[in-house]
């Protein structure tokens, strides 16, 4: 279980689609007709080979998710974090609440799923639920909501063309507040080609590859082979066996959220969530602690990606990775020869809490990205990293990480305990990064905070040496009326909320909170 730490860490995000549906009634009938069949799918995301062709869920057109709803809906509201001020208030406007295609919705039938029950054409009633997963799914229509009652699943659970409508999506989970468990195995979950889903309320450990593992079926060319997934209040930990395992594995998903989950513990040469080829995401309220690789990386033709009001303690080499290092064959789109290739672009990390680890932030051959308004706190070698993994050859042309921002943040360390401030590598373009309005506190040695030596090029309204006057340095790290901190940072109009969903005044504070005036 987590540690005692974390347990104030979680937010409160209530939101619609996963809760609520308690006494409706099954209807087995419906339930069973005209179910897509549900076929098994095996191997790693990144070797998968071609399959047959997507489900023909009706294409339909959103807003990207980089632009944030108003929370309007009463089912997104959050409430703050202990380590900040309750912005559920309803006199405090708030901002940048997720919403999704589920949002809203509940299902029009459930089909509950025990340990104890028997699969056959007439199961799934909460009195004679199916016993898998699997047979479960192969009832599912649109609507439909496969309901885990509170035991202990086994693992390796696989499933394929399991595919809900923008009105009508399908659920997998436990009832909202309860968390069944699915554990050992080589995988917990493994979905390939399945479209507006949402995996909730569940609880995943001890798998010896990847907690949950989601796939487009090595349709690397199909943009629309796995769309519209959200992932919703998981908590997946203890995963892999020391090696390049993840909690969450996605490969070639567009259109996809994970809100409100933990992952702990996720393979120490792995991630917490690893993108590869993935495209319209956002990571929102989540907790992230004690991951030897990543908590998130994005590569492998990664775009459009925002990663917002996540708390990340210690989590190894790079907190969050945006870029890395692909294999040419699990590119999303597939590379082209006619232009500059790019590990990844328009990764947007804004208003996270990130403490310890060796790095916060590596801007990895990632194109036209930003970190903004992120607290981090005391890591332990650079306070951050701008590098390329993936280079040209006579083949490909990539472009070098190029182009990124850096602005508004509030980064504390102690001198003596990383090495340069700023750690640039080889074949990347530097002179193309921006650096704004970021305040730099070293506690140990205020006098030696500027990191301006390191950095590539100048920075425009910088705060160095200044006591931040936070709360505390411990694991409060809200900013107190007297900050500099407070009201002095750059306008970021793209930057929609702040770690705690309050709206940034005009100016903003820098870091991930804004004080509540």
């Amino acid at each position: 279980m987590r540690p005692a730490k974390t347990a104030t860490l979680w937010t409160a995000l209530a939101l619609a689609g996963c809760g609520g549906e308690k006494g409706e009634t099954l209807d087995t009938d419906t339930a069973a007709s005209e179910a897509p069949s549900t076929t098994a799918s095996s191997g790693a995301s990144e070797t998968s080979t071609s399959s047959t062709d997507p489900t023909e869920a009706p294409t339909t057109s959103t807003t990207s998710t980089s632009t944030t709803a108003t929370g309007t809906d009463p089912g997104t509201t959050a409430t703050a974090t202990t380590d900040g001020p309750d912005t559920g208030d309803p006199g405090i406007p708030s901002c940048g609440n997720p919403t999704h295609f589920a949002t809203g919705k509940e299902p029009t039938t459930l089909i509950y799923v025990a340990t104890s029950g028997a699969d056959g054409p007439d199961c799934g009633a909460q009195d004679s639920p199916c016993q898998t997963v699997a047979a479960a799914a192969a009832k599912a229509t649109p609507g439909t909501g496969i309901r885990l009652l509170g035991e202990t699943f086994g693992p390796d659970i696989f499933l394929s063309d399991l595919a809900g409508t923008a009105d009508a999506p399908i659920w997998i989970g436990g009832e909202f507040g309860q968390r069944p468990l699915i554990a050992g195995g080589g995988e917990a979950l493994h979905l390939s080609r399945v479209r507006h889903l949402v995996i909730h309320d569940l609880e995943i450990m001890d798998s010896a590859s990847n907690g949950i593992n989601v796939d487009d079926g090595g349709a690397v060319d199909d943009p629309e082979a796995t769309r519209f997934v959200a992932f919703e209040r998981l908590f997946i930990h203890d995963i892999g066996e020391g090696g390049n395992q993840d909690c969450l594995k996605l490969s070639g998903i567009n259109d996809f959220w994970v809100l409100d989950g933990q992952f702990e513990r996720c393979g120490e040469g792995g991630s917490a969530i690893d993108h590869v080829g993935c495209h319209r995401g956002l990571i929102v309220g989540n907790f992230f602690g004690f991951n030897g690789g990543n908590a998130i990386q994005t590569k492998g033709g990664s775009e459009d990606i925002e990663i917002r009001g996540n708390t990340m303690l210690d989590c190894g080499q790079r907190a969050v990775n945006m870029g890395g290092s692909t294999g040419f064959e699990f590119f999303r789109p597939p590379l082209t020869q006619d232009g500059d290739n790019a590990e990844a672009r328009n990764i947007r990390v804004v208003s996270n809490v990130i403490q310890g680890g060796e790095t916060p932030l590596a801007f990895v051959g990632c194109v036209d990205c930003l970190a903004a308004h992120n607290t981090i706190i005391r890591p332990h070698q650079w306070l951050l990293r701008i590098l390329q993994e993936t280079v040209s050859d006579p083949q490909f042309t990539f472009a070098p990480a190029s182009n990124g921002r850096f602005i508004n943040n509030l980064v504390v360390f102690d001198r003596a305990d990383i090495s340069t401030y700023v750690n640039i590598g080889g074949d990347t373009a530097p002179e193309t990064f921006t650096f704004t309005s970021n305040l730099w506190y070293a506690a140990d040695a205020p006098d030696q905070s500027s990191p301006a030596g390191d950095l590539p090029v100048p920075e425009t309204g910088a705060i160095a040496g200044e006591d931040p006057l936070l709360v505390n340095l411990t694991d409060n790290f809200y900013p107190t009326p007297a900050s500099p901190a407070v009201g002095s940072g750059a306008p970021l109009p793209e930057v929609a909320a702040d770690r705690n969903y309050s709206c940034w005044h005009d100016p903003p504070s820098r870091g991930a909170y804004e004080l509540i005036r």
